[in-house]
């Protein structure tokens, strides 16, 4: 399963929801992507800056571990790492367990970025 990223007029993920549901109606065993959409690029990288995404990237290398391993790992500030990974689970791309350790659920993370889109 994948984690898609992509800029989408507001309302549009309730499209998306209901195309999976028809596949997996249809499919046995179907693992849905995970989409999250935001309504500008401004937005966007609003919320995933450069160093929330670098942190993906750092996790998918690492593994699972705690916050304080990735800020170490990262060489970065604990408070900071704390802050983006916590914001990071909000918007459902990492995971922690009950120990406390933060993993990224997915195989690969794309962001899909069309600024804008010819008018049909």
């Amino acid at each position: 399963m994948k984690a898609i990223i992509e800029i989408a007029p507001r309302g549009s993920v309730f499209k998306v929801a209901a195309a999976q549901l028809k596949a997996a109606e249809s499919t046995p065993g179907y693992l849905a992507d995970y989409h999250l959409s935001f309504e500008s690029a401004r937005a966007l990288f609003s919320e995933l800056t450069p160093a929330r995404i670098d942190l993906l990237e750092a996790l998918r290398q690492c593994g699972p571990c705690s916050v304080y391993a990735l800020a170490k790992n990262t060489g970065r500030n604990y408070s900071n790492v704390h802050t983006d990974v916590n914001k990071l689970e909000e918007h459902g791309l990492v995971k922690r367990t009950p120990d406390d350790t933060v993993f990224v659920p997915f195989e690969s993370v794309e962001i899909h970025l069309a600024l804008f889109r010819h008018a049909a």
